[in-house]
């Protein structure tokens, strides 16, 4: 088992159970907590397999900025054991029926991973490089990349005039 393989189950088995950390933990914030090392791991996934832009998109927007908004709406929120709403059996199980239709479509999903195997490009090949990225971006897509960045210009300045209000 080479270096590479050993890094890859490490951050695995960190991922995972982060990931279970998170959903059972009683507290908010610390879901939230163990949700940003999932986010990390996931991370060091895409360094792996050679998707640089990947890595730091998933960084810097998914473990930086949503998780920096999800603390301050939880923080906000000052939730306390008065506050909660009382349980209902029929949300319970809804609850139920929408996570088992989900597992069903994880296990449709995963059943034939087996027969369509395909080897990831570690540490080679050129598709997850930034530079060749922003060659594509900027020569076959720079109207819709411009266009884009409008609207979100457009966006930011309309969501600090309604926050202004």
């Amino acid at each position: 088992m080479g270096t590479t393989e050993v890094i890859f189950w490490f951050l695995t088995a960190v991922a995972v159970f982060s990931a279970l950390m998170m959903v059972f933990s009683k507290n908010p914030v610390h879901s939230v907590l163990w949700l940003i090392l999932v986010f990390f791991t996931i991370s060091g996934h895409y360094l792996l397999m050679n998707a640089q832009f990947l890595f730091i998109v998933n960084l810097i927007v998914y473990a930086g900025a949503i998780m920096v908004l999800f603390l301050f709406v939880i923080m906000l929120m000052n939730m306390e054991g008065d506050s909660e709403p009382r349980k209902n059996q029929w949300m319970t199980l809804a609850g139920i029926i929408s996570g088992g239709t989900l597992m069903l479509v994880l296990v449709a999903a995963l059943k034939d991973t087996g027969t369509q195997r395909q080897l990831v490009q570690m540490k080679e090949g050129q598709i997850g490089l930034i530079h060749h990225l922003g060659m594509v971006l900027f020569k076959d897509y720079v109207v819709p990349f411009e266009i884009s960045s409008v609207l979100f210009l457009s966006a930011m300045v309309g969501a600090v005039i309604i926050g202004k209000k």
